[in-house]
């Protein structure tokens, strides 16, 4: 073999090395090159699942927040209607009474309660009070117990008595004001019938005391 005959195989022999060096070089590099991607694209898709993860809950808090507002809201609304329908329906029970306390059964119900506080006082003193307005009746009652101390209150009630014995400290009140005060107090609106009202296609406001 000549001289440039072996500088010739010693030529190939280097280039076929650098050849295959760099062919594995370049798919290590590749191979990196994917990998690091790979783990780039893992990284990615976890920071997005993370942020659609914070986003739905941020949402769901927003909508829970908003939702909460408005069932407040509606509470809200529904309390202040429904004192209002209160109101009104007390006052006009308060004219009813006025106008009942213009009925002769007005007069028979002041006769039961001046006797059931008899009953009750079993002899001892006894005042009855009966409301300003009621004046005309003062006598009449008089008549039907003169051993009775029937006198007007210097404070309006709206009808019905008022009665003390003082022996005992007693006040027995039947008082129009007192019972109207306990009745509005305890009164409270069915929201189940109201809700069956509205569903039959009914108009009218059911309560209870």
């Amino acid at each position: 073999m000549t001289t440039e005959e072996k500088l010739k195989h010693f030529l190939d022999t280097c280039m076929e090395d650098a050849r295959t060096r760099s062919s594995r070089m370049l798919d290590e590099y590749t191979a990196a090159l994917e990998k690091s991607f790979e783990e780039h694209q893992q990284d990615a898709k976890r920071r997005a699942q993370m942020q659609v993860r914070q986003e739905t809950e941020k949402i769901e808090r927003d909508f829970n927040k908003q939702l909460s507002l408005a069932q407040l809201e509606q509470k809200r609304a529904l309390g202040r209607r429904q004192e209002e329908l209160k109101e009104k329906l007390f006052e006009e029970l308060s004219e009813r009474l006025a106008d009942y306390r213009k009925t002769p059964e007005y007069q028979k119900q002041l006769k039961r309660q001046i006797q059931a506080a008899f009953d009750f006082a079993r002899g001892e003193e006894l005042v009855i009070y009966l409301d300003p307005s009621d004046e005309d009746k003062q006598k009449i009652l008089e008549q039907e117990y003169p051993q009775a101390q029937i006198k007007l209150s210097d404070y309006a009630f709206s009808g019905g008595m008022r009665a003390v014995i003082s022996g005992r400290n007693i006040l027995i009140d039947n008082s129009f004001d007192t019972r109207l005060a306990e009745a509005k107090e305890n009164f409270h609106f069915d929201l189940r019938m109201m809700a069956d009202k509205a569903e039959s296609g009914g108009n009218s406001l059911e309560g209870r005391a």
